[in-house]
C-alpha cells in the first residue's frame, strides 16, 4: 500500500471516528448544543437531531465503498453548513458545558474547520490533494 493509500486510510477511519462520535452526542444530549444554534435555524432541537443522524450516517458512508464519495461530500458540506453555529459559539462567547470558553479554544477551532472540510473529501475519494500525480487530475 503506497503512502497516500495508507493515508487516505488513516484519514477515512479518523473521519469516521469523529462524525460517528460527534452525531452520538448530537443524539445523546442535544440539548447542549442549543445554545450555539443561530436563531434563525428553524426547530433547533429537531435540527440538532437530524444533524447527528446525518453524522453518523455520514460516518457510516465513509466505511462502504460506494457511498465513501457520497458520505464524503455530505460531510464537507455539513462542516461548512455549521460554520455559522461555530461562528455564533466564539462571536458570542457561549459557554458550553464541557468545553472552553477561550478564544485558545475557538481560534484554532475555527481556522482547523477548512481541514475538516478537506479531510471529510480527501477520505471520501472526492480529492486526491497533496498527492495527486503531476499532469494528472482525477475527476472521477
Amino acid at each position: 500500500m503506497t503512502a497516500p493509500s495508507r493515508a487516505r486510510v488513516a484519514m477515512r477511519w479518523l473521519m469516521s471516528a469523529f462524525y460517528g462520535g460527534a452525531g452520538l452526542l448530537h443524539l445523546v444530549r442535544p440539548d447542549g448544543f442549543l445554545p450555539i444554534v443561530p436563531a434563525w435555524v428553524p426547530e433547533p432541537r429537531m435540527v440538532v437531531i437530524a444533524t447527528g443522524v446525518a453524522e453518523i450516517l455520514g460516518a457510516l458512508g465513509l466505511l462502504v465503498p460506494p457511498l465513501r464519495k457520497a458520505a464524503g461530500l455530505g460531510l464537507a458540506l455539513y462542516a461548512l453548513c455549521v460554520l455559522p453555529a461555530n461562528i455564533k459559539h466564539a462571536a458570542e462567547g457561549i459557554v458550553l458545558a464541557g468545553l472552553p470558553s477561550s478564544w485558545w479554544y475557538h481560534a484554532p477551532r475555527l481556522a482547523l474547520q477548512p481541514v475538516l472540510i478537506w479531510g471529510t473529501l480527501y477520505a471520501g475519494g472526492v480529492i486526491d490533494w497533496p498527492w495527486r500525480q503531476e499532469g494528472k487530475v482525477k475527476l472521477g
